[in-house]
């Protein structure tokens, strides 16, 4: 695009470009816009908000879209060779009481909140390094470790979910909007390119996203339930609450689940990480007799000696 009244006109919606000009809106802002940004630029019309906000989407779609290629089946077996095996945490977070939203809500209201839950929920776990894989209506799917991984992305993904509650609560919707969220690390396969188009996304296999969708649905609302093996990776950054073993549709056998409710209050990431303390050496008698004299002989001696052996 490359002229907003031209951009405005072809949509048959001229009449807003004196406001959008005296808000700074140009062309490199347009893609941006949000519902709530276009009621603030005063259009109250719910039709032209629609018809603006696809226009919008449609703008975004035409900036993303990968340059055309001459070799689009070498692109596609590049595309193919990404997937890779990674441990990853895989969480999913879903938006409470959706379906009776929608028999109280105006269509084109839900799709506003579910737009602002979305953003929220995005903005929020790219903040601690997630990878926000797929929205699948309500709900969102969302990677801790990759495409990017870090040492601490267990960690990673219970700040996020326990943010994800705070922020989604903090919108402003008719009624209080509430989360479910889910969490389970494990190795899988990731990467695979899957759909095209819109529905296009970094496929995902292995029982963790499973095991992740069924703990958010055992989630209490405003709650964030992980699988054991989560919970190992955490020692004591975050007061859990051990929900016990669970029964879960698909997964074989129980699966122990835990509800993280906070951050807990230890003093330093070292200590909440090694809460059993050091462990005792064994078998070690002559070593340690061995250091012990080194020791003594070092304090007559003076500084600027080690004992290796």
């Amino acid at each position: 695009m490359d002229d907003l009244g031209g951009w405005l006109r072809r949509l048959g919606l001229e009449q807003y470009e004196a406001a959008f000009r005296e808000n700074n809106v140009d062309e490199t802002v347009l893609p941006s816009l949000t519902a709530e940004d276009l009621k603030e630029l005063g259009i109250g019309s719910v039709g032209h908000r629609r018809k603006l906000l696809d226009a919008i989407t449609a703008l975004r779609a035409e900036a993303s879209a990968p340059p055309p290629s001459d070799a689009p089946l070498a692109t596609d077996k590049a595309a193919k060779d990404t997937a890779e095996r990674r441990q990853v945490t895989v969480m999913f977070s879903d938006l409470v009481g959706s379906t009776s939203l929608s028999a109280r809500m105006d269509p084109e209201d839900l799709r506003e909140v579910i737009a602002a839950y979305q953003g929220r929920v995005s903005e929020t776990v790219r903040r601690f390094g997630g990878f926000v894989a797929k929205y699948m209506g309500d709900g969102v799917l969302i990677y801790f470790g990759y495409p990017q991984a870090h040492e601490d992305d267990a960690e990673r993904a219970v700040r996020a979910g326990l943010a994800v509650i705070d922020a989604v609560a903090a919108l402003r919707a008719s009624e209080p909007l509430q989360v479910r969220i889910g969490a389970a690390t494990g190795l899988v396969v990731v990467g695979d390119l899957v759909g095209s188009g819109e529905a296009q996304e970094r496929g995902i296999v292995g029982e963790t996203p499973n095991l992740a969708a069924r703990l958010q649905g055992i989630a209490e609302p405003n709650t964030v339930v992980i699988a054991e093996a989560t919970r190992n990776l955490l020692g004591n950054l975050f007061e859990l609450r051990d929900l016990g073993p669970k029964e879960l549709n698909g997964i074989a056998g129980p699966v122990r689940a835990f509800a993280a409710l906070r951050a807990s209050s230890v003093e330093s990431r070292f200590e909440a990480m090694h809460a059993g303390g050091l462990t005792a050496l064994v078998g070690r008698e002559e070593e340690l007799e061995l250091l012990m004299r080194r020791w003594a002989s070092q304090e007559r001696r003076g500084p600027g000696r080690a004992a290796i052996r």
